[in-house]
């Protein structure tokens, strides 16, 4: 398979500064490191939450992350690992992982922009809100594994309570 490139005058927008206008209008903490990345500090349910994004203009690409304030100790990265694996397969978007520099499991999504005016603002809110949803969703099922001990089948179950009939 080859790659095809098109030169083109079209300027793509860094959607960096939409995301950075819907952090200021949350007033949640944040830093623009560069012109290409933006840290978020956002208090969660269950901890607290770091946001990262990387706009790569090259590829018209933004990279996002949702960071866990947890941290995965040596011995208990097999079963995470496990985890993971019973948790992604239950994502429409986005992927969990666990950062290898940070041992701290976080939501990752990539999102290409490439041939878009670029990206909206209900796509950056939606992306936010889901990644938080998704995190809130399931901590406690990292939690189970990593500090209670638990399988990975048993931390999901004890997590994820599907309730039937009405209340």
């Amino acid at each position: 398979m080859s790659a095809v490139a098109v030169e083109t005058t079209q300027s793509s927008h860094n959607p960096l500064d939409i995301v950075e206008e819907i952090v200021t209008a949350n007033e949640w903490p944040f830093e623009r490191a560069s012109d290409d990345e933006l840290i978020v500090e956002i208090g969660g349910r269950w901890c607290d939450y770091r946001l990262y994004f990387v706009w790569q203009p090259d590829i018209s690409a933004m990279q996002f992350s949702c960071q866990f304030d947890m941290k995965v100790q040596p011995n208990r990265r097999t079963p995470v690992n496990d985890l993971l694996a019973e948790v992604n397969t239950r994502l429409w978007l986005g992927h969990f992982d666990v950062c290898a520099e940070e041992n701290t499991p976080m939501f990752r999504q990539t999102t290409l922009l490439r041939g878009s005016r670029g990206a909206s603002v209900e796509q950056l809110e939606d992306l936010v809100e889901i990644a938080l949803s998704e995190c809130e969703r399931f901590y406690p099922a990292f939690q189970f594994v990593i500090w209670g001990g638990k399988s990975a089948s048993e931390a999901v179950s004890a997590a994820i309570l599907d309730t039937a009939g009405e209340a």
